[in-house]
């Protein structure tokens, strides 16, 4: 019997925190425990029930007529939501000032991912809020909202990241049309825009990516400023246009967002307003690399549970050797997906708190990232479908739920950038800055030289070609880059 088909009898890939201590990754702490064992008991249950309401409702307005744009859940769905807060997803984060380190939101994340992978959403963009504010912020930021955030009981805030406009997401220089106006006294900005896909609508407080008036009609024409749901006199700062009625993610409310002479605060004043923003989107990434390997698992270990209990052919489907060969194949590829996974993680860990200009480590990461990004996704897809094609017919009912695994996957693909932004951007990094030489030294003693030194003179080869060329051509030499790192720190 091979390692792998043993991890499938062993229910390792029922528990998301064994699976990871099986793969190598310390996640033994009691509170993470804790919080798997309230989805097994009572998390799940309230997922199921939200995915199956759909899209929120939005009350725009109380009993007087007042605005107040409300969200409107379940209470089961509040009572969720806050109990990945009080778990830590934020707060341990920053629990040691000397020290602080992402690994606990990150784990939080995984388990979640596992559950709930929409849920993860919220948590996301609010770690990806309280970082750069913590980062950036000055001492009276930090000091108006981080202790909001920072909260461990349901009084705690949530956050939001906002730079996604009706033209789209990839191209910020040429779409992003938000204004942000400064004030003559003082160092408050007034923002006027509006934002399409904002994830978490109703956050207490958002980071939003806008041009300052006058500035370059580009990349560096943009900043990354700091909005509260409310303004200093206590109205509503944004108002919500409208949530977004969607495929999946149905337990993060996503909407249109208007801003209008909306109170703001410019963050990292002295540093180039783009780098921040991609610092916060590559928080998001690295989220998503670790929600997809979570839903893979978890669509993996549904599949052989379903398999065991299907009889065919006079024998449960497990036992026919081409299936019991492809569950094999899968949890090879899912435990190639993880390291590599949480490779990107701990090397984020080590970089996070960096400001520009950055060191080589943080460009490493960068092109990591990329490659993460782009093989966790298509990897989450494609297992999703796979799993569906071992339930059959009954796998398109909603109450089997593999059908829900394959709609999250395709948001987790498309989410913090498509597969092809990843190649485009890993491209950019490997150009620029050499990343992928830092790659190759990063990976040496883990695969035998020669397969090594193969790989880095396909890349070089690549770089070479006409530059039209070198685009055309780029997802074969990625999707091998991508697969060989994730196989190298597999062995």
């Amino acid at each position: 019997m091979t390692p792998n088909f043993d991890i499938l009898r062993s229910n390792v890939l029922r528990s998301p925190v064994q699976f990871l201590q099986q793969i190598g990754i310390r996640a033994d702490p009691d509170w993470l425990r804790d919080y798997e064992a309230w989805f097994e008991s009572e998390g799940q249950g309230i997922s199921d029930a939200v995915d199956r309401a759909g899209t929120p409702w939005l009350r725009m307005f109380d009993k007087w007529g007042a605005r107040v744009d409300e969200i409107v859940y379940p209470p089961d769905y509040w009572r969720m939501l806050k109990r990945g807060y009080s778990a830590g997803v934020l707060w341990r984060v920053f629990e040691n000032p000397e020290q602080s380190s992402l690994l606990p939101a990150y784990l939080l994340l995984y388990a979640t991912g596992f559950y709930d992978a929409g849920l993860a959403c919220p948590y996301t963009v609010s770690l990806s809020t309280i970082c750069p504010l913590s980062k950036y912020g000055d001492a009276e930021l930090k000091a108006r909202f981080l202790p909001h955030m920072l909260q461990r009981d349901d009084s705690v805030w949530q956050g939001a990241t906002w730079m996604t406009e009706i033209k789209g997401g990839s191209d910020l220089g040429a779409s992003v049309e938000t204004v942000a106006q400064k004030e003559r006294d003082g160092t408050k900005w007034r923002l006027t825009g509006d934002k399409y896909f904002a994830s978490n609508a109703g956050a207490e407080l958002a980071v939003v990516a806008a041009r300052q008036e006058g500035a370059p009609q580009n990349v560096r024409g943009l900043s990354l400023f700091l909005v509260p749901r409310r303004a200093e006199d206590g109205l509503l700062n944004y108002q919500i246009r409208r949530i977004k009625d969607k495929i999946a993610t149905r337990s993060v409310p996503t909407g249109e967002i208007e801003l209008r002479n909306s109170e703001g605060w410019l963050l990292g004043q002295s540093q180039p307003g783009i780098y921040l923003i991609l610092e916060v989107l590559n928080l998001s990434r690295v989220a998503n690399c670790v929600g997809g390997v979570a839903l893979a698992q978890r669509a993996i270990a549904d599949a052989y549970s379903y398999a065991q209990r299907r009889v065919a052919f006079g024998k449960p489907i497990i036992e026919h050797p081409l299936l019991r060969r492809q569950f094999e194949d899968r949890v090879r590829g899912l435990r190639a997906a993880s390291k590599l996974a949480w490779e990107v993680v701990q090397m984020l860990d080590k970089v996070w708190q960096e400001k520009p200009p950055y060191s080589e480590s943080y460009h490493l990461f960068r092109l990591v990232a990329h490659l993460a990004k782009y093989w966790t996704a298509e990897f989450a897809v494609q297992t999703a479908k796979w799993a569906m094609e071992v339930y059959g017919g009954v796998g398109t009912l909603q109450e089997n739920r593999v059908e829900r695994w394959l709609r999250e996957a395709m948001i987790l693909a498309i989410w913090e950038g498509t597969s092809h932004r990843q190649m485009l951007d890993g491209l950019e990094v490997m150009q620029r800055k050499g990343a992928h030489r830092l790659l190759f030294q990063h990976l040496a003693g883990k695969v035998p030289e020669p397969q090594l030194r193969e790989m880095e003179a396909r890349v070089e080869r690549q770089l070479a070609l006409a530059e039209a060329e070198r685009e055309a051509t780029l997802e074969k030499l990625f999707a091998d880059l991508a697969s060989f790192t994730a196989d190298a720190l597999s062995r």
